[in-house]
């Protein structure tokens, strides 16, 4: 299996115009998988939340039930591939945090400490 993974386009693409960069996946290495999923899940998270927008609460892509899926699974990811992750652990981690509290500050009725969404894997995120 293939993998276009080129760093300055997520979908391969070049933006000069040049063939993209193609790599077979069993060459990446997994802390770049791992990253790039985690990547994937915090900018699908922002989008949910409305955070591309101005206002969030006007994002026509706000929806916090699936705001709290994605957080959730990257909760698990980051927790579970931590050890692995090296330097890039704590920025993937606080850009988790970072999710965790715009998703309380975005809820009518926030969860308690603790119930919020991938606070399970993380603990409370104040």
């Amino acid at each position: 299996m293939t993998s276009s993974l080129n760093p300055d386009d997520a979908a391969g693409a070049d933006p000069m115009g040049a063939e993209p960069e193609v790599r077979e996946l069993a060459e990446v290495p997994a802390v770049e998988v791992i990253s790039r999923a985690a990547v994937m899940l915090m900018s699908s998270a922002a989008e949910k939340l409305g955070l591309s927008e101005p206002d969030p609460a006007e994002s026509p892509y706000l929806d916090l039930d699936e705001a709290r899926r994605v957080i959730t699974a990257l909760a698990g990811l980051v927790t579970a591939s931590v050890e692995y992750l090296g330097p890039h652990a704590g920025p993937i981690r606080d850009g988790l945090q970072a999710l965790q509290r715009a998703f309380r500050e975005a809820s009518a009725h926030p969860d308690e400490p603790g119930k919020g969404p991938g606070e399970k894997y993380t603990g409370p995120v104040h």
